[in-house]
């Protein structure tokens, strides 16, 4: 049975960012995620997951400039040390939000930086934090993006990730698997995640085209969760989609397509 968790940057944007952990509990959900805990004080955090009984899933690693359209510098070699400094952050507050794991932005490709030392930095950066985040217990998850919307994102397919992932030699390292990024990309969900269903660490979901909630396009989402619940894959689905309407009258696909299960 899926087990939904609200992408609080994307869903419940009606309402201020620390008022949608309510908003979140009251429609059901159990887990959340969201881009970046850092703005805010940690306990404070805690404190709206503890009130409402949500478990956080996930957050990102810091990466960079976002209001100025920086998406993760993981490839980066000029900014190893800050990556590494990240690292730590992250740790930090995933401790104590309870958030068992963490995902890797690589970033948008720097312009006239070689392919070979492109990839070098990421699998050096990798290594440094699937380690540094073992120690922790915390897992390492890295997402291909497609680069429709972020043009020039690293990384960009489940195959390029797997790759990656074998080249980092490291049992704390999982895809994240976005349903939505993966079928702009290459499609072939069903079987690609049949295929690397041992590597992937977390799910998330939105339709397309739009990213809107699913039903609204042309994944056919109660095929896949059917499938997903046979694969045997147990863990969280995140719901990074943006509502074609407001979020709460937006929620009916979960019994629609689901059966009134989610």
């Amino acid at each position: 049975m899926p087990k939904f968790a609200a992408n609080l940057t994307m869903l419940f944007n009606e309402v201020a960012f620390l008022d949608r952990f309510e908003a979140a509990a009251r429609a059901g959900f159990k887990g959340v995620e969201y881009l970046f805990p850092y703005a805010w004080p940690a306990t404070q955090l805690v404190d709206q997951l503890d009130r409402h009984g949500l478990t956080q899933v996930l957050h990102n690693l810091p990466a960079g400039d976002w209001a100025a359209g920086e998406r993760g510098i993981a490839c980066h070699p000029d900014r190893v040390g800050e990556f590494q400094d990240g690292v730590a952050l992250a740790i930090e507050y995933a401790r104590t939000l309870g958030c068992e794991q963490v995902n890797c932005l690589a970033g948008i490709a720097p312009i006239g930086v070689a392919a070979e030392t492109l990839h070098d930095t990421f699998v050096a950066n990798l290594r440094f934090a699937a380690d540094k985040l073992k120690t922790a217990g915390i897992r390492l998850l890295i997402e291909p993006i497609n680069t429709f919307d972020i043009p020039a994102f690293y990384l960009n397919r489940t195959a390029q990730a797997a790759a990656i992932q074998d080249e980092v030699g490291s049992d704390n390292l999982f895809i994240q698997y976005d349903l939505y990024h993966a079928q702009r990309m290459e499609g072939e969900l069903a079987n690609t995640i049949a295929k690397h269903l041992p590597r992937i660490g977390h799910l998330q979901l939105a339709d397309n085209p739009g990213r809107n909630e699913p039903g609204t396009g042309e994944i056919n989402y109660p095929f896949l969760f059917d499938f997903i619940d046979r694969a045997g894959y147990d863990g969280w689905i995140g719901c990074e989609y943006k509502p074609k309407g407001s979020t709460a009258a937006g929620l009916s696909w979960i019994a629609a397509l689901t059966g009134g299960r989610g």
